[in-house]
């Protein structure tokens, strides 16, 4: 079923238009696909980035008081398509004067993205697809909103949505398996904990 891809603001989309057509913003990029392609580039599948903020200790999905876990939006990313493959992706931020793009990069979470997509397709249901970053576990995942209309630049995980870690994922968690959030961000929460002290003799 066909993902509900939210539009991405327009000042994100010119500033990466704008990027991708600045001969010193590609050269300066450092990402050898960008530099040696050849044919037009273009921005596309624009995905919210959120950052977990808050995961509760010994793995809770909510706190006592019954908030659940926090997010942030950071970013806007645009899968950069040469052909019928992407090559590389765009970052754009939030700035005092809008937003504006950040970076181009490329990677295994580029690669990775386009398959999570994939899979998502395939699933039979309709979602919102965002990014959720746990930095902390240096762990990206696809996040698939069940509310397709929600405002992509706001909102936490629901314990019906789904994450689906992007390779290279942490240990002990398996890359490209879909996770109800309900039943992934209690591991994350458990990996955050941190050990307790052992107590050593007086």
């Amino acid at each position: 079923m066909p993902l509900h891809v939210p539009p991405a603001p327009a000042p994100a989309l010119r500033s990466v238009l704008a990027a991708l057509g600045s001969p010193t913003a590609v050269r300066d990029a450092r990402t050898p696909a960008l530099q040696s392609v050849q044919g037009p580039l273009s921005p596309e599948l624009p995905l919210p980035v959120h950052v977990l903020d808050q995961v509760t200790p010994a793995g809770r999905t909510a706190t006592p008081e019954g908030r659940v876990p926090r997010t942030r939006l950071v970013g806007w990313r645009f899968l950069i398509r040469s052909g019928d493959h992407a090559v590389a992706a765009a970052d754009t931020m939030l700035t005092a004067d809008g937003w504006a793009f950040s970076r181009f990069f490329e990677g295994p979470y580029v690669t990775a993205t386009e398959r999570a997509v994939r899979q998502a397709e395939s699933l039979g249901t309709a979602y919102q697809p965002r990014l959720l970053s746990v930095p902390e576990l240096y762990m990206l995942t696809l996040w698939l909103h069940a509310d397709t209309e929600a405002d992509a630049s706001a909102g936490s995980p629901a314990a019906s949505d789904v994450l689906v870690p992007l390779a290279p994922a942490p240990p002990g968690i398996a890359a490209h398996r879909p996770h109800r959030v309900a039943e992934l961000l209690p591991v994350i929460g458990l990996r955050l904990t941190p050990a307790p002290l052992l107590r050593t003799p007086a």
